[in-house]
């Protein structure tokens, strides 16, 4: 975490109760069925059909072909719902997964490099890793030798006024002909912390600052270097369209 610090100045410094009253109000109505009982009396007051309505009283079950259609209404209501709860399911579908992951746990693989060694100030930082990937991959063309994978900066030491840095490109085959600055290597390996920047190189110590924050939120412990993997070509793409992953080896 003393790593990280120096490394940028940013860095350093949610019921209804109605449900009540509405069963009262029901259990109030249900004494007024029981006035229907008078309306057998009348049915009573013809002789012969009385047998035959006796049976109207208890024809509320049995007569279900004459009456079966009002039943058949109320089953119609109950379907009604479902299609509402159907719904429902439709609308939660949102992508909330914008956001990068932060802190991910992550596993450096060990990969053949070409590396280049360089020292840099914090003012004009950005233009000397540039010149690094412009040496890099002019030394690859001219060989006719493709990157093997995207480039990276492997920062060794920081201070107030800069840092000394690898600028390193995987590559399948090793170039000839290496300048006394270049060899050839492997980048770093082991457990570390994924994160993600999105935008400008300047821009990136709002990112180191909240890499700093979760580390002493997390009581994590960096190791003495760190990795940035250019998933965006910086040679090609404009400066604040930058992707850049930032690996913090823990130790």
């Amino acid at each position: 975490m003393n790593r990280i610090s120096p490394f940028r100045a940013a860095v350093a410094a949610l019921v209804a109760t109605a449900a009540i009253a509405w069963g009262g109000a029901a259990l109030a109505q249900s004494p007024a069925p029981a006035a229907s009982p008078s309306a057998p009396p009348a049915p009573a007051a013809s002789a012969s059909p009385a047998p035959a309505e006796t049976p109207s009283p208890a024809a509320s079950a049995i007569p279900a072909p004459g009456t079966s259609p009002a039943p058949v209404a109320s089953p119609s209501v109950a379907p009604s719902p479902p299609p509402a709860a159907a719904q429902t399911p439709a609308t939660p579908p949102a992508a909330v997964q914008t956001a990068d992951p932060f802190g991910e746990q992550f596993t450096l693989e060990p990969r053949k490099v070409v590396v280049m060694k360089g020292t840099a100030n914090w003012d004009s930082a950005f233009d000397t890793l540039i010149d690094s990937f412009k040496a890099l991959n002019a030394l690859l063309e001219k060989q006719g030798i493709k990157a093997a994978g995207n480039s990276m900066i492997v920062y060794t030491s920081t201070d107030d006024s800069g840092f000394t840095f690898l600028a390193e490109i995987p590559v399948d085959q090793e170039p000839k002909n290496l300048t006394k600055d270049m060899s050839i290597g492997k980048s770093p390996e082991g457990k570390a912390l994924k994160f993600v920047h999105r935008g400008s190189y300047d821009n990136m110590d709002n990112t180191y600052e909240a890499i700093t924050n979760h580390l002493d939120d997390k009581k994590l412990e960096a190791k003495d270097t760190f990795v940035e993997e250019y998933i965006t070509d910086p040679l090609k793409t404009a400066e604040d369209k930058l992707v850049i992953n930032v690996y913090v080896p823990l130790k």
